[in-house]
């Protein structure tokens, strides 16, 4: 078959690969045993994701006064968790949904790993949410259930409503594109355990499966629904953190009441997202021995989508201090001087070193196509967004229009106790998907593969 692609790109699979070699390859993490690497990091992140829930159930058993929220700072360390994570799992639907749609060849390898991380984001920035009520029991209340009282629905008029449904959306049609797209790869997991044998997982796999046959009927249809979803997961991903940020950007709290806000943090969770992706692949090209099918072409392409974003966070920010000094009110004023030279400073200056200088080290292509590099700096993005989304939250409500209510918010080991703990539920997750599920979409990556295979550019 000649190949339509130039041969001055680089191959998007490394060595002497057959259609027979990927399945092999991808399906061995599912099929075959665990090795030392991997049990480390499972139980690292286990262990991490048990003391996580044991302070979950301190919160819920003693209630969120164990928190080091205050009458001033209500809002704090939960909610910077949770639009962190919100970002996130951002960029897993970026990467199956908009780079499908723009026909790229290199989220094949990657989508994947990307969409399953968009699932585990979102539980964890759940976790937060639903604990912010104070009564997580009483949570199906968020949703206009219907009763035998009469009317009781829920304010819509409130932006943390419209959080529930955008992010509840966002995460439904997530679950769906992630699951739709396993299909084909479980079809052949179940038919290489027919094969070998093994009754058990064949009927699993069966059941995952829903019995796909792999005929050309189920291709065309198949092809069909994955267009659908991306069109319909883009502009998702443009509205949830939209929507998060519109709950800050409708109050009246100074460094909050700006329309920037909606762009900025759209920016910043791509930002942040493909950050994580990064980190993420990294490790599992490394655990999982698939370097051919992760590799330096497509570490270099996300790269270059971090030093974009990177580059628009950096001018929000400025852009930021612009109009709260062209603005002429003292308040607003006043609330960036505070974020820079106030008690937080050290947090406002770890955000911009991280999110605004270390992403631009990336235009030089040796840093770009560095493995370890690539590794530091996004552990740094990740960091630095995380300081990003404390800085608003924290820095403006602990000095608002009142100064005798002033007052400096301290996270109790309880607040730092469940922020590590989603952490390991995170990765614990994820460890988990990687031993089940094919991390990498294996028949859409052999669509490519006399296209952008090694051995087919000469």
């Amino acid at each position: 078959m000649a190949s339509h692609e130039s041969n001055y790109r680089e191959p998007l699979i490394l060595g002497e690969k057959t259609w027979h070699q990927i399945t092999e390859d991808i399906s061995f993490p599912v099929e075959g045993k665990a090795n030392k690497w991997w049990w480390i990091v499972f139980s690292l992140s286990a262990l991490t994701a048990l003391y996580g829930i044991g302070c979950l159930a301190y919160t819920i058993g003693t209630g969120i006064g164990t928190w080091g929220a205050n009458k001033t700072v209500g809002w704090a360390w939960d909610i910077t968790n949770f639009v962190w994570w919100v970002g996130i799992g951002h960029a897993g639907t970026l990467i199956s949904a908009i780079l499908l749609l723009f026909r790229q060849k290199w989220r094949m390898s990657i989508n994947r790993s990307a969409e399953a991380m968009t699932i585990f984001a979102v539980i964890c920035a759940a976790i937060f949410v639903t604990m912010h009520t104070g009564r997580p029991w009483l949570d199906y209340w968020l949703f206009p259930l219907p009763n035998q009282f009469g009317s009781l629905w829920v304010n819509f008029n409130s932006p943390l409503m419209w959080d529930v449904f955008a992010v509840t959306t966002y995460f439904t049609i997530s679950l769906v594109f992630w699951y739709s797209g396993l299909i084909p790869d479980f079809a052949t997991i179940r038919d290489r355990a027919q094969m070998s044998g093994n009754p058990l997982r064949r009927s699993i796999y069966n059941v995952l499966s829903f019995g796909w046959s792999g005929n050309a009927r189920a291709w065309h249809r198949f092809e069909e629904l994955s267009l659908v979803l991306a069109g319909l997961s883009t502009p998702l991903v443009l509205s949830v953190h939209t929507i998060v940020s519109m709950d800050f950007a409708t109050s009246i709290i100074p460094g909050w009441h700006t329309t920037i806000f909606p762009p900025y943090f759209v920016a910043g969770a791509i930002f942040s997202g493909f950050a994580m992706v990064l980190t993420l692949l990294l490790i599992v090209r490394k655990v999982l021995n698939l370097e051919a099918y992760i590799t330096l072409n497509h570490v270099e392409s996300m790269n270059k989508v971090i030093t974009l974003t990177g580059s628009i966070v950096g001018v929000a920010y400025l852009t930021e201090l612009f109009i709260s000094w062209y603005s002429g009110v003292e308040y607003e004023q006043y609330a960036f001087l505070n974020r820079a030279t106030g008690p937080y400073w050290w947090a406002y200056w770890s955000m911009m070193t991280c999110n605004v200088i270390t992403p631009q080290l990336f235009w030089f292509r040796g840093i770009r196509r560095n493995l370890i590099a690539t590794f530091i700096i996004s552990i740094f993005v990740n960091i630095g967004m995380w300081f990003e989304r404390f800085v608003i939250i924290v820095t403006s409500l602990h000095r608002d229009y009142v100064p005798s209510s002033w007052l400096i918010y301290h996270p109790t080991f309880v607040d730092i106790g469940i922020f590590i703990g989603t952490n390991g539920i995170f990765f614990t997750l994820f460890l988990l998907f990687s031993r089940t599920f094919p991390v990498i979409a294996m028949a859409e990556l052999k669509s490519i593969l006399k296209s952008s295979g090694a051995q087919f550019k000469h």
